[in-house]
């Protein structure tokens, strides 16, 4: 994947349709594996993991097969597929645009990417002080 595939990505500055700023989007290549895994897997969400498992690879599930419960946060949602963040992880990264990523490797044992040698990653940057403040620095659920 070149440098122009991943910059052309939607950004935090689209915002949702009440003007608020959007916590996480995706780049066209993540779209696109985001569609190829719903046409195989039917509905799917994902979930970045502030556990042991922390890092930079969100797991993307088909839905049901991993229960969200009241420890975790809707950021949005990315080509219909609903995105979550453990509490404790939010808490550090509520200042933070989340940007969904593809590349080369091997996704998470369990995440429905794996063994397409392509692996969703998240980038990130702080909102700006403008975005912070339209979001109150509260999670909108």
């Amino acid at each position: 994947m070149g440098a122009a595939e991943t910059t052309e990505a939607t950004t935090a500055e689209q915002a949702g349709a009440d003007g608020t700023p959007l916590r996480v989007t995706a780049t066209p290549a993540a779209l696109a594996l985001v569609e190829e895994l719903k046409a195989e897997y039917g509905p799917v969400l994902f979930h970045q993991s502030g556990g042991c498992c922390d890092g930079s690879s969100p797991m993307c599930y088909p839905v049901g097969d991993f229960i969200v419960g009241d420890g975790d946060v809707r950021l949005g949602q990315v080509a219909g597929a609903d995105f979550f963040i453990s509490r404790p992880q939010f808490e550090v990264w509520k200042h933070t645009h989340i940007l969904l990523d593809v590349v080369p490797g091997r996704g998470g044992m369990f995440s429905l990417e794996n063994g397409r040698e392509k692996r969703f990653h998240i980038r990130s940057r702080l909102f700006t002080p403008a975005e912070n403040e339209a979001l109150g620095g509260a999670c909108r659920l």
